[in-house]
This record gives structure tokens, C-alpha cells and sequence, in this order.
């Protein structure tokens, strides 16, 4: 596959130049990096193999698929924040497109039969709506903090207020289950 290789070494303009000493000059002469240099044929070889074909030749492993890999508490924080920033949005949609369909007090009946509906349903109901509001509220009241006090945003102090987060809007949505 490989059609030739050749040493890279200093030509004799860089070696009397007055910017390299006499130290780096000898260890630019001992030390030369190979160049690879892949002929037409080769070329079009390496087009025709697939990713798996070539990993399998070289005995270097697939990356991991994304779901055996841990993400970070900040990423999987930041990605909750997205998510139920949507879900606000479609849910308030949702509760806009109800009315409109139905007429005016829908929305409202519809919350009244699930809050009347059973001690787990309406809980469930009601920790599904608190979450994501709370959430999305305590993040970006996090964020504001952060752009208001930059020295704050550490790998160290996002980690922590990571759980912070996701540990306050669990207990406050909890607490909304009560009231």
C-alpha cells in the first residue's frame, strides 16, 4: 500500500542559521520524522476499503458507540437544561393548542380530572410539570451567575453546582408535590 518513504532532514540553510544553537542543531540532525508518501494506485486502494476493513488490517480498536461511553455530570446538566427547555415550550404549545381546539376551559378541565384522578397520577403529573420549570429555572440562574462572576467556572465549581442543580430541582419539584 505503501509506496516509498523518505527521512526529513535539516537542510543546510537551517543549520547555519544564526537562530538555531549548536544543542538543537545536533538534536535536529539525530532525530528526523518518516513522511509517508502514498502513490496514485495506493491511494485509490484505500478509497475502496471500508472503516471496519481497515481497523481489522491495522488490529486497532472501533471507537465505543456513544452509549457505552460516561458522559460528565456538567454535559449530562447542560444537555437536561436543553431538554427541558423543550419540553416547556411544547408542553405550553400543547396547553395553547388545547384551548384552541377545544375552547375555552379545556386546559383547565383537563388539569381538574387529572388532579382528581388518583393520589399517583396527579403526583406524577405534577413532579412531569415542576421539573422541567424548576430546572430550567435554577439553570439559568446558574448561567447568569456564571456570566456575572466568571472566576466561578472552574471544571471544579461546575462539577459542583451541577449537583447542586439537579439536586435542589429534585427536591423543590418534591416539595411541589405537597402543595
Amino acid at each position: 500500500m505503501l509506496s516509498s518513504t523518505r527521512r526529513l532532514l535539516p537542510s543546510a540553510s537551517s543549520l547555519t542559521s544564526n537562530n538555531c544553537s549548536i544543542a538543537s542543531r545536533a538534536t535536529s540532525m539525530m532525530f528526523s520524522r518518516g513522511m509517508t508518501i502514498l502513490s496514485s494506485e495506493s491511494k485509490e486502494e484505500f478509497k475502496k476499503e471500508n472503516y471496519n476493513a481497515r481497523m481489522a488490517k491495522t488490529r486497532r480498536p472501533v471507537s465505543p458507540h456513544v452509549t457505552i461511553y460516561s458522559f460528565p455530570i456538567c454535559a449530562l446538566a447542560s444537555i437536561t437544561t436543553r431538554v427541558t427547555g423543550c419540553a416547556l415550550s411544547f408542553g405550553a404549545a400543547g396547553l395553547g393548542a388545547l384551548e384552541l381546539i377545544g375552547g375555552n376551559g379545556t386546559a383547565l378541565s383537563l388539569m381538574s380530572d387529572i388532579g382528581n384522578s388518583g393520589l399517583v397520577l396527579s403526583s406524577g403529573a405534577k413532579f412531569a410539570v415542576a421539573f422541567p420549570i424548576v430546572y430550567h429555572y435554577f439553570g439559568g440562574l446558574r448561567h447568569l451567575v456564571w456570566d456575572n462572576a466568571p472566576d466561578m467556572l472552574t471544571n471544579v465549581d461546575v462539577e459542583k453546582t451541577s449537583y447542586g442543580l439537579i439536586g435542589a430541582s429534585v427536591l423543590v419539584s418534591g416539595v411541589a408535590l405537597v402543595v
